[in-house]
Formats: C-alpha cells, structure tokens, sequence
C-alpha cells in the first residue's frame, strides 16, 4: 500500500458509498492490495434488485450513452460523467439509469433525473449522497438543473419510489462528504476499523480487516460487544480484549452501570467471555444436560431454511434426517436429506402440507435447528394455514434451537456463535468453500429465471441444496458435541 498516484485523486460515486458504509472501506478501495480482495454475493444481488426494480419502472429496453439523450430516450444506462466539485476536486460518477423528465437541457425540451435502487426496506444516506453527485455532474452535462432526484425499490413486486430533492442542505452534506473523503483518501495509513462490524460480513475487504482485528485484540472482537457498548467500554479505558480479560468484573458492572443498569448486568458476562477467547478453552455454564431430547430418541431431523429476505420468502426447507441403528449408535451412513422447494406457483397451503407430512413421517423425533429463524417461519406458516394453538403444541415441543442450548450451556473461545463459527471450531467443513447465505440467494434467483416455464440452469438448483444440506450437518457436528459433553458431565 502506497501513496496515492496523481491519476487517482478522482472521486467517485462509488468511493463515497464506499465511504458512507466504512471509513476504511474508501481507503482500501483506493490503495488496497486487489489480490486481497474477497468476491462477495452482495454486489450480484444489488445488481439483480436493481435489475428488477428498473424493468418495473421503464418495462421499455433502455437507450444507451449520450446518443440515446440526444434522441430523448425515457431511460438511458451507460453514462459516464466528468466534472468539478464545489471545491475544485475532480468528480467522477456512473448512474445506473436516467429518466426522462419534463423540463428544458442542451438536448431538446426534457431533462433527466438520475435513479439509484436501493436494497432494503429504507432510503438512507448511502443513497442520498452518491444520487446527489450523480444529480450535480448530470446538471453540468445537460446544463439544466435537477430539481428532483429518484430512489426504487422493492424490486419489481410492488415497486416503491422514493422521490429526493437536491435541496440547499442536502448539496451542504454532499460538499462536506466529499471533503472528508478527499481528507481520509490522503492518509498514509487507513482508518481506525469499523466500530460496529457486523456489516462487515458484505464487505470485500472482510478478511484484511479480520487479520487486523484479531491481531490487534479489537474489542469487537469480543461476541457481545457492538459498536455503543464499544463505546462504553472505551469510556472506561477498556481498549482492546486484552484490557477487559484483565479487568475486575465486580469493578466494571459497577462502572458500567452509569451507562443504565442492564449494561452493568452484561459486564461480568464480558469479562468472562472475554477471559474464555484468551484462555482458548471452552466454560461449561450448567451441570444440566444440552440436549437430553437425544438420550432416547430414535433419530433426529436437523433442519434448515434458505430465505429471500427482500421478497419475504421461504423458498427452501431443508431436512436432514439421521436415524439411531439397532446398536444405539448415529448412524451417519444411512442418514438422508430432503428438500422442499417453496414455488409461488404451489402456493403455501401446498407446501406447509408437504412439511407437516414429513414431519409426522418421524413423529417421535426431536427437530434440531440452529437459531431461532427456522422454528419461527414454521410455526407462522402453521398459523397462517389455520393450524391452532393445541395442534401446534407437539410440533413445538420438537423444535429444538441448538444455538440457545450453547449458549445457554458453554460459554465457547471464540468471537462468534454464529453456525459458520461454532461449527468451523469443532472441525466440520463445508462443501463449497467461502459459500453463505447470499451465494445460496443468488444461486435461487439464477434459478427461477423469468418464470416456471423458462427456469435457469439446475445447476444452481444444485449448489443450493448442497449449501443447505450442509449446513443441516453442521448443525448436527454442534450438536453431537454438545451430545458428547452431556455424556462426560464435563469439559
């Protein structure tokens, strides 16, 4: 990494969202090694939202480059533009669609108005700020103003329009956006890592931050702490993993306790867990048994859920189904797994009868899942068919989240306690390596294609069941573990 070349003191539309979302992210983007860059799903799914959202709002093909606003298209993709900042600074931006809008410009009795689709449920401001320097370099090429700008989301299935104003105060936040960029962009070293690094996961720069977080005993490297406890913490001269190990916990929930008394309840809790990550080993929490749903069962079904979560939907349940041989063992050999595809065009009624069937098929065995999603969307799906509370009652008293029982039970070294985490520390590999839940999104939406009569390659059908199967079996290697301690009463 080092310093910037003349050439590259542009910014761009896509430095400032960078920016907008992690002050480092910018930084790395302009002056990160690309070798250390991480291809994610995230990008391929904004592009297909996107992609949806704009055939929603103009069903008409696009025109394409300068020539097609000569000629007054009602959309135009593929525009480059150029131009000065308020400051003097070089500004550079690519909008992913212009719409034609009533008014005046260089090229006839219209204009245009930059629209940006948004993922998500909310405009924010990593929409606002990048469509209002798309808006200014457009009023400089078109030499007319733009008065309104347009953010669309929902992707195609009820398309909602958010309609932005360049307003005085939001053309203030864009000059003083830029100028912090410009400011990070010229340091020799990179920001201080993301406070709250959750969004971390959809970030390409994951696993250079990862190293740094790990080496440095970031604080948030501690499962249970986020970015305003961070604060907290820091308040109190806590810096890194290393200072809340050392700390007195008495001493800190007392400390903590200024900030609201639920935070000086969680501080004996982080020092412990913090202690735990140092120390490396596992700290059993209960004498009780995790899971004694396995002592006598005859198998067990684990079970997994793929999602749409911008679409609301369900669209594959995953069922592992490990039976217990004649000799009291797991036998792993005759294990099968079987899933169910959600289509529109089946219709939930349809597949909640396909579940429940299958389900009763192992009437007697517990149903492990990992976190609370899966029994959640199966229990909802009950009530929306009508199935009443009595019925519902042995289907819940099957479900058995896996995730609640660790943490219930061990406090673990590690700084999650996600399945990706928690399995990975018992040995269990996945298939596909680097695969996540939005690769499996991805893989669906290749899929479907543009209905049930023209789906796209079985392949990704494929890639999709495999990731869900195997997430079903990492699950059971958390499980078996848990089922192993249970038997020796001890770590």
């Amino acid at each position: 990494m080092g310093a910037t070349p003349p050439a590259d003191n542009v910014l761009t539309d896509r430095l400032l969202r960078s920016w907008l979302r992690c002050r480092r992210r910018a930084w790395l983007d302009r002056h990160g090694d690309p070798a250390l860059r991480q291809w994610t799903a995230h990008r391929n799914l904004m592009l297909d939202d996107q992609q949806r959202c704009f055939v929603a709002l103009l069903p008409q093909k696009p025109g394409r480059g300068e020539a097609a606003c000569a000629v007054g298209a009602d959309g135009v993709v593929g525009l480059r533009f150029k131009g000065k900042g308020p400051g003097g600074e070089a500004l550079e931006a690519h909008p992913p669609l212009l719409r034609r809008v009533s008014g005046r410009s260089r090229w006839g009795d219209f204009a245009y108005q930059p629209v940006l689709a948004r993922q998500g449920r909310r405009m924010t401001r990593e929409h606002q700020l990048p469509l209002a320097l798309m808006a200014l370099l457009l009023e400089q090429e078109q030499q007319a103003p733009v008065t309104e700008m347009l953010v669309v989301g929902g992707g195609g299935r009820r398309l909602e329009r958010d309609r932005v104003g360049l307003s005085a105060g939001l053309r203030k936040q864009l000059v003083d956006a830029l100028r912090k960029l410009r400011l990070d962009l010229q340091r020799e070293e990179p920001p201080d890592l993301a406070a709250d690094r959750r969004k971390c996961t959809l970030c390409s720069w994951r696993q250079v931050c990862n190293g740094v977080a790990a080496s440095d005993g970031h604080l948030s490297e501690v499962s249970g702490i986020g970015a305003k406890r961070r604060e907290m913490l820091q308040e109190l001269n806590i810096r890194g993993l290393a200072d809340l190990a050392a700390a007195d916990p008495e001493q800190l929930a007392t400390a903590m306790q200024r900030f609201g008394e639920q935070h000086g309840d969680v501080a004996r809790t982080l020092v412990a867990q913090a202690r735990c990550q140092r120390s490396g080993q596992p700290e059993r929490l209960s004498s009780r048994p995790a899971l004694p749903e396995l002592i006598a069962a005859p198998g067990v079904l684990l079970y997994d859920i793929e999602s749409d979560p911008d679409a609301r939907h369900d669209f594959l349940h995953g069922f592992w189904c490990l039976p217990r041989g004649s000799d009291g063992r797991w036998d792993l050999a005759a294990a099968r797994y079987q899933p169910l595809l959600v289509l529109a065009e089946h219709g939930e009624p349809r597949c909640w009868q396909r579940i429940a069937r299958y389900v009763s098929r192992y009437d007697d065995w517990p149903v492990l899942h990992y976190g609370e999603t899966e029994s959640l969307a199966l229990l909802r799906m009950a009530q929306r068919q009508g199935i009443s509370e009595q019925q519902q009652a042995p289907l819940r008293r099957r479900l058995v989240d896996v995730h609640a029982r660790i943490r219930q039970h061990w406090r673990l070294p590690l700084n999650s306690y996600g399945l990706k985490a928690v399995a990975s520390w018992r040995g269990f590999q996945w298939g596909q390596s680097g695969v996540d839940g939005a690769h499996a999104l991805l893989w669906w939406r290749h899929w479907q294609g543009e209905g049930p009569e023209r789906r796209g390659s079985s392949h990704a059908l494929r890639w999709i069941f495999q990731y869900n199967r195997d997430d079903c079996r990492a699950t059971w290697a958390v499980a078996d573990w848990l089922r192993h301690q249970d038997q020796a009463g001890g770590s």
